[in-house]
């Protein structure tokens, strides 16, 4: 559980240091994308690594209704991510498309699995995004939704293209751990 605790950590430090702590963030210039980019790769390495190592009590599990609900909550989380680079009706819309995709993804997961470490893994990161999300709405106050036209074209490539990752993505699921898509 430690290296998992450690990696949850290190990714919101990681995260959050721009927002807390503008001045050194600032001061460390293009060295310190670098440096967040690195302190990400190590925590997603300590999560995924202290997530399979880690144990614990079991207090709900997945069931076909819990299933098929994450699916579809990941299916929206991977589409925010999409329309949010490709400047989508949702993507211009939404304040955090891609931080809201994060929390549904977060959320789906702890729909199906009620063990401590995933508990602590996907509460950890759904409690990130939603912090992540009141700071920076809090530090600009000023933003409003774009009010560009809604291109048709662009929606439905972003709808196909989530479509596209989110199967692929299950397919990698399936191979590594518990498949989503079936029983």
């Amino acid at each position: 559980m430690g290296l998992l605790l450690l990696g949850l950590v290190l990714w919101v430090d990681a995260h959050l240091f721009k927002r807390l702590m503008p001045g050194s963030r600032q001061r460390l210039g293009d060295k310190g994308r670098g440096l967040v980019a690195l302190a990400l790769l190590a925590s997603i390495v300590l999560m995924v690594a202290g997530y399979r190592m880690a144990e614990g009590p079991v207090w709900w599990g997945a069931s076909a209704a819990t299933k098929g609900i994450n699916n579809l909550m990941v299916l929206a989380a991977v589409y925010l991510f999409a329309a949010s680079g490709m400047k989508t009706w949702a993507g211009t819309r939404l304040r955090h498309p891609q931080l809201l995709g994060v929390s549904l993804w977060a959320a789906g997961h702890l729909l199906v699995n009620g063990d401590l470490p995933s508990v602590v893994l996907f509460g950890g990161l759904l409690a990130w995004a939603l912090v992540e999300m009141a700071l920076i709405s809090w530090q600009d106050r000023g933003w409003t939704p774009a009010t560009i036209p809604v291109n048709r074209r662009k929606e439905a490539m972003a709808a196909a293209g989530a479509l596209i990752v989110y199967l692929i993505l299950g397919l990698i699921h399936g191979w590594i751990g518990p498949n989503p898509f079936g029983a």
